[in-house]
């Protein structure tokens, strides 16, 4: 499960990464919590979430590119230090009294500018630390990372917005970016994995995106997390919401509820660290499974009721996440990962610029319940679609039986279709 830790490389930046997202999380919800303050809006929380991953929607290709160009370690050495700034200056605004709503949405846009960078960037930098047979076991640690991450920080959050005020967790976060920045100083450079540069040239996006088109393995995944990303993860819209005017709690409700996705998140994480092999078929039941938890948690009258089906619906987003994005970096040629890497993470992220205000508007006009369950049902119905299209269009087919005394349902391609070769990898 923890093999990738056995490479000193990997380690520093596990160890730098986990400091900083504890950080990045802290953040994230007390940003959340300070425009819903200043505000009283679900729409302007949906629009500060937009802002952030507006550039990557409208430059994420670009940023692909620019991957495949330069050294990752000295990119990432570079906006991991840009991201400290601008954390460090929405401190300083909140601590002296002067911070308004416009504050939060311009940095959370120059956030996202960075991000269009560095999100591909450290996506490609896995496999340069570990090596293309550690890549699923990284993936899926980074992810646990990041999860465990949202354990605490929501939690310390919570703690420092209801006793010292927001400035001093914008100040945590800004600081925090040291960690990962010593780490990637004290790496050994020759025990990187030889990284494929790409020079300067005309046409080079044009050609990612070639590459990706009329491959069914990468085109899968990559219009499935468009639709979850976009649709079910506009999780600081809802559980604001819930916690503000549903079960009418406070920073603290909405710190737990964090804390209750990022638990899910975690056991999501944990067992695909130690699942060999990737399928098509655990990514479709995973985006299915979390649209139809997200509808049915959404109708909860309880919030003990509620709190305990977040943890499913954190570990079936997850599962997904990270089927998505190992099926993408494995099936990516190394010379593209960047600019495919970077595809992922556009359409991933780059539309909650849509689904975030879109969203919002729902949750303020129907209610959070309605808002809730409509993310849910466009997840679900996608997964469903996309599953469809495999089995019909593509050239997959459904093969059921026993295994171990337990009936399985998997897809894998038929005999003489164009699915044969390309999806024997992945499906």
């Amino acid at each position: 499960m923890f093999s990738s830790l056995k490479i000193r490389n990997y380690r520093l930046f596990a160890t730098g990464a986990v400091v900083s997202n504890i950080g990045t999380w802290m953040s994230r919800v007390t940003q959340d919590w300070l425009v819903l303050s200043l505000t009283h809006s679900s729409a302007a929380v949906g629009i500060t979430t937009a802002l952030q991953f507006l550039p990557m929607l409208l430059f994420g290709l670009y940023g692909g590119v620019i991957v495949d160009r330069y050294p990752k370690r000295r990119l990432l050495l570079v906006t991991q230090g840009s991201m400290g700034f601008f954390g460090v200056v929405l401190a300083a605004l909140t601590l002296s009294g002067h911070v308004q709503v416009w504050h939060v949405y311009l940095i959370a846009f120059f956030v996202g500018v960075v991000t269009v960078v560095d999100n591909p960037t450290r996506q490609s930098f896995v496999s340069e630390m570990v090596g293309p047979k550690q890549v699923r076991n990284a993936v899926s640690l980074n992810s646990a990372n990041f999860q465990t991450a949202r354990l605490v920080g929501p939690a310390v959050a919570g703690v420092l917005i209801t006793s010292i005020g927001s400035g001093y967790a914008f100040l945590f976060n800004g600081l925090s970016f040291i960690a990962p920045l010593v780490g990637l100083t004290l790496m050994r450079p020759g025990e990187l994995q030889r990284g494929h540069t790409v020079k300067r040239g005309k046409g080079q996006l044009r050609e990612g995106l070639r590459y990706v088109k009329g491959r069914p393995e990468l085109i899968a995944p990559i219009v499935l997390v468009g639709f979850v990303g976009t649709f079910g993860f506009n999780f600081p819209i809802w559980l604001t919401a819930f916690a503000n005017t549903v079960f009418h709690g406070g920073a603290g409700m909405y710190s737990l509820f964090n804390i209750l996705i990022a638990a899910g998140s975690l056991i999501g994480a944990l067992l695909a660290a130690r699942r060999r092999s990737t399928r098509l078929r655990l990514l479709i039941f995973a985006a299915a499974s979390f649209g139809l938890l997200e509808v049915l948690v959404s109708f909860s009258p309880f919030v003990w009721l509620f709190c305990l089906v977040l943890v499913p619906v954190g570990m079936m987003g997850m599962t997904n996440n990270i089927s998505a994005n190992t099926t993408v970096q494995m099936a990516a040629e190394p010379a593209m990962r960047g600019r495919v890497m970077s595809l992922y993470m556009m359409v991933f992220v780059g539309g909650t610029p849509i689904g975030g205000p879109l969203l919002g508007w729902v949750t303020d006009t129907f209610g959070a319940r309605v808002g809730f369950a409509a993310g849910g049902a466009v997840t679900l119905i996608a997964a469903l679609v996309i599953g469809c299209v495999l089995v019909r269009v593509i050239g997959v087919r459904p093969k059921m039986g026993l295994r171990n005394g337990m009936p399985y349902v998997e897809l894998v391609p038929r005999p003489g279709s164009r699915a044969e070769g390309e999806l024997a990898s992945a499906a």
